[in-house]
C-alpha cells in the first residue's frame, strides 16, 4: 500500500517538474549567451568556437519539446518567455552587430529553425515579425556574403508560412518604416509589452481586392524600395551559387504565384518586384559587351533560368556568358509571368515593357547605326523567340506592332517602331534586311492573333483586291496601272509562253489570269490540283534543275508544309476566324485596296529576287511561306490563290511572281550556257560540288530560290483545305 502511495506521488512530482525545468533550463541558455557579451575579452573568436550555437540548439529543443507537451495552440511559458522578453529582438541585433564574428548565421539558422518547427503562429507577434524584418533587411547589405545559404534558407521557412497563411505577407513586405517605429496603416495594433497576438489573426491585413480604391486611405501607396522579403529573394536570386540562386528564384515564383488576389496586390503596390527584376534584367542587357557578333547572338541555344553559370564553357565566343546571364534572367521572367497570379503578371509585363523594351531596346532600334541596329534586332529576335507567357508575349507584340486594327492608308505611320522595323526589311544594308526578317519570321511563328492581322490581315478584311464586276474596256485602258499592263505584256510574250511544257500556261489550255474567274471552283479538289499545278508550271522548264538532282523534287516540301499549317492551324483555333471568305456584297471597302506595309516590302523584295542575296532570298520566301500557311481564307485567297480576279491597280504573290518569271524568260536570252551554270550553281548550293566563282551567280541563286519558293507554295497549297466562300 506504501509503495503504491509512493509511485503516485513520485509520478504527480514528475508530472510537474518538467514545466519548472524546461523554463529553468531555457532561461539558463539564455542567460549563457548575454553573459558572453559580459565577460568574452577576445572579440576575434568565432562564433561556431563559443558556446553559442549550442545553446541556441538548446533553446530550440527545449521549445519544440515543451509544444508537443502541450495541448494545440497553447504557448507554453518558455514560448511566453522568448516573446516577453524580446529574445529574437536581442538576437537580431547581435546579427546585425556580426560579434562574434559568425553570429549572423548562427541568428539566421535559429530563426529558420524556430519558425519552421514551431507550430505555434509566431509571425503575427509583433516581437517576431519585427526582428524578422531586421534580419531581412540585413539580408541585401554585402552580396557573395557567406550567410548566403543560410539568407536563402531563412527565406524559404518564411515562403513557407506565407503559403499556410497568405494573411502574414503584409508583415513581411514591410521595411524600415516598420523598423523605425511608423507602424502602416494596413497593419493592425499589436500589443507591444506582452509580445500579444494581433486580433482575429492577420485577416484584416489585406484589404478586398475589390475595396482598394474606395477611400483615399486605402488608395495604393508607391511601392517601396526598402529591403524585405521581396528584395532579399530578389537578392538571393543573383548569387554566384547556383544552388542559392535557384532555391531564391523557386521560392520567389511560389510567391507570385498565390492564388489570392489580394496577396498579389499586395506584392504589386507594397513592394518593388516589378522594377526589381526589370532592372536587374536591364542591367544584364548593359552588361552584353557591345561588340558581340548579332550572329552569335541568334546561334545562342535557348537559355534556362535553372541552368545558371553553364553558359561559359569552351568554345564560346566573347561575351556569351553575359548574354547567356541576360535570357537566362529573361527566361525567369517568363516563367515568373506564366505561373503568377495575373495581377502580379501584368504589372510585371507592364514593367518590362516600360523599363526595357520601350526604354532601352526602341531607342537603339531607331538609331541611325547600322551596328547598334543590328545588334538590338538580334536581341529583340531572341526575345521574341524566348518569350511564350501570354501576359509578356501581349505586352511584346503590342510594343512591337502598336494596337492599331483599322486599315492602313498608304504613308501613314500611326505606331513609329513598326513602321520602322518594316522599312528595315527593305533596308539599304542586307544585314539590316536580313535581320529584320528574321524577326518577322519569328514573330508570325508566336500564338498571338494581332501578329497576322496587323502585318496583313487588317487590309484585307473588305476584300477589296476583288474585282467586283467585268470593268469597261475603256476604264482598265485608263485606270490599269503599269503592274498590271507588265503582266498583260508578259501572257502576250513569245519569251512567256515557250519555255513552259504544253500542259502548262499555254494559252489554249488555261485561260489568262485576268479572265479566269471563280467559276473554276466548282470542283473543289479539282482546284486544289490546279492550284498547285499552276505554281508548279510557273518557272519554264530552261530555268528548272531540281529534276536533275536527287531529293529535289516537290514532294519533299510536303512534310515541311504540312506540319507549318497544323502550327498555324493550333495557334489560330481559339482566334475565331471563319471558315470561308466574307461574302463580296457584304464587303465595302472604304478607299482603294492597300495591301499594307508590310505586304507591300514583301512584294517589293519578291521582285528583286533575281538580283539579292541568296540569304535574303532565302528568308524573304521564308516569311511569305509561313503567311501562306495561316488558315484565314482571306490570306489564303490573296496568297496562294493563282486563278483570283484582282481589281484595278492591286497586286497579288502569285502576280509577282509572273512578273518576276517574265523578268527571267528576258534574262534567259542573254545569259550564254544558262541552264549548264544554273545546274552547277545548284549542286554548289547543294554542296555537291566545290564552290568556285561563277559569273551572275546571285542571278542563279535567285532562280533555284524562285523554283524552290513556287514548289513550296504548291505543297501549302496541297495540304491546307482551300476555302470555299461565296464569289
Amino acid at each position: 500500500m506504501l509503495s503504491r502511495l509512493g509511485a503516485l506521488l513520485q509520478q504527480a512530482v514528475e508530472a510537474r517538474e518538467p514545466s519548472v525545468d524546461l523554463l529553468e533550463a531555457f532561461t539558463e541558455h539564455w542567460k549563457g549567451i548575454t553573459g558572453y557579451y559580459l565577460e568574452a575579452t577576445d572579440e576575434s573568436t568565432p562564433a561556431k568556437e563559443t558556446d553559442i550555437p549550442w545553446r541556441l540548439k538548446q533553446m530550440l529543443d527545449i521549445l519544440v519539446y515543451e509544444e508537443k507537451q502541450r495541448p494545440a495552440g497553447e504557448a507554453g511559458p518558455c514560448l511566453e518567455y522568448l516573446l516577453q522578453h524580446k529574445i529574437l529582438e536581442t538576437l537580431s541585433t547581435l546579427g546585425k552587430a556580426e560579434y562574434p564574428p559568425g553570429m549572423r548565421q548562427q541568428v539566421l539558422l535559429f530563426f529558420s529553425r524556430v519558425l519552421g518547427q514551431v507550430q505555434h503562429p509566431l509571425l503575427h507577434y509583433l516581437n517576431v515579425h519585427r526582428p524578422v524584418q531586421k534580419l531581412l533587411q540585413l539580408g541585401s547589405d554585402a552580396l557573395g556574403s557567406g550567410t548566403e545559404k543560410e539568407e536563402v534558407q531563412f527565406a524559404a521557412v518564411l515562403c513557407a508560412k506565407i503559403k499556410q497563411d497568405p494573411a502574414l505577407l503584409p508583415y513581411l513586405l514591410e521595411g524600415k518604416s516598420l523598423l523605425n517605429g511608423k507602424r502602416p496603416a494596413e497593419l493592425p495594433a499589436c500589443p507591444e509589452g506582452e509580445g500579444g497576438e494581433h486580433p482575429q489573426g492577420a485577416a484584416a491585413s489585406i484589404p478586398p481586392a475589390g475595396k482598394a480604391g474606395s477611400s483615399p486611405a486605402a488608395e495604393p501607396s508607391p511601392p517601396r524600395r526598402e529591403n524585405n522579403l521581396i528584395t532579399s529573394l530578389v537578392g538571393l536570386c543573383k548569387s554566384q551559387k547556383s544552388r542559392v540562386a535557384l532555391k531564391a528564384r523557386e521560392n520567389l515564383l511560389f510567391l507570385v504565384g498565390l492564388a489570392q488576389e489580394a496577396a498579389a496586390a499586395q506584392l504589386v503596390q507594397r513592394s518593388a518586384l516589378c522594377q526589381l527584376v526589370t532592372e536587374h534584367l536591364c542591367a544584364l542587357y548593359g552588361a552584353v559587351p557591345a561588340c558581340t557578333d548579332p550572329a552569335d547572338i541568334l546561334a545562342l541555344e535557348r537559355a534556362s533560368w535553372r541552368s545558371q553559370g553553364d553558359a561559359g564553357g569552351d568554345g564560346g565566343f566573347p561575351g556569351k556568358e553575359s548574354l547567356a546571364a541576360f535570357f537566362g534572367w529573361l527566361d525567369y521572367l517568363e516563367e515568373l509571368a506564366r505561373g503568377a497570379h495575373p495581377v502580379v503578371a501584368d504589372a510585371v509585363t507592364e514593367a518590362v515593357c516600360e523599363k526595357f523594351f520601350r526604354g532601352v531596346l526602341q531607342p537603339q532600334l531607331l538609331q541611325m547605326s547600322e551596328l547598334t541596329i543590328l545588334r538590338a534586332t538580334a536581341v529583340l529576335t531572341g526575345t521574341v523567340r524566348q518569350i511564350r507567357a501570354p501576359a509578356l508575349l501581349h505586352g511584346l507584340v503590342l510594343f512591337l506592332l502598336g494596337p492599331e486594327r483599322q486599315p492602313e492608308a498608304p504613308g501613314a505611320r500611326c505606331h513609329l517602331l513598326r513602321t520602322q522595323l518594316i522599312e528595315h526589311c527593305n533596308h539599304l544594308s542586307d544585314e539590316i534586311s536580313l535581320a529584320s526578317l528574321r524577326l518577322f519570321d519569328e514573330l508570325l511563328r508566336k500564338p498571338h492573333e494581332h501578329v497576322p492581322y496587323s502585318l496583313a490581315l487588317r487590309n484585307l478584311e473588305a476584300r477589296g483586291y476583288v474585282q467586283r464586276g467585268p470593268p469597261a474596256p475603256e476604264e482598265r485602258a485608263s485606270h490599269e496601272p503599269d503592274l498590271d499592263e507588265d503582266a498583260l505584256e508578259l501572257e502576250e510574250d513569245p519569251y512567256f509562253t515557250d519555255g513552259f511544257p504544253d500542259g502548262g500556261f499555254q494559252p489554249s489550255e488555261k485561260p489568262p489570269l485576268a479572265s479566269l474567274g471563280r467559276s473554276s471552283r466548282s470542283d473543289g479538289q479539282g482546284h486544289v490540283n490546279e492550284v498547285v499545278s499552276s505554281f508548279l508550271c510557273l518557272v519554264p522548264e530552261e530555268a528548272k534543275t531540281s529534276s536533275c538532282v536527287e531529293e529535289a523534287g516537290y514532294d519533299t516540301y510536303v512534310h515541311d508544309a504540312l506540319g507549318m499549317v497544323q502550327a498555324c492551324r493550333a495557334n489560330a483555333a481559339s482566334w475565331g476566324w471563319p471558315p470561308a471568305p466574307r461574302p463580296l456584297d457584304a464587303c465595302h471597302p472604304e478607299a482603294a485596296f492597300y495591301e499594307g506595309h508590310f505586304l507591300r516590302v514583301l512584294f517589293d523584295r519578291m521582285t528583286q529576287i533575281l538580283d539579292q542575296p541568296y540569304s535574303l532570298n532565302l528568308q524573304v520566301t521564308s516569311v511569305l511561306s509561313r503567311l501562306a500557311a495561316f488558315p484565314h481564307p482571306h490570306l489564303h485567297e490573296y496568297l496562294l490563290d493563282p486563278y483570283l480576279n484582282l481589281a484595278p491597280g492591286c497586286r497579288s504573290l502569285f502576280s509577282v511572281l509572273v512578273r518576276v518569271i517574265g523578268d527571267l524568260m528576258q534574262r534567259i536570252q542573254r545569259v550564254p550556257q544558262f541552264r549548264a551554270k544554273l545546274l552547277l550553281v545548284r549542286r554548289q548550293l547543294m554542296g555537291l560540288v566545290p564552290g568556285e566563282q561563277i559569273d551572275h551567280a546571285t542571278l542563279f541563286k535567285g532562280v533555284v530560290v524562285l523554283e524552290e519558293f513556287c514548289k513550296e507554295l504548291a505543297a501549302i497549297a496541297l495540304v491546307k483545305v482551300p476555302p470555299e466562300g461565296p464569289a
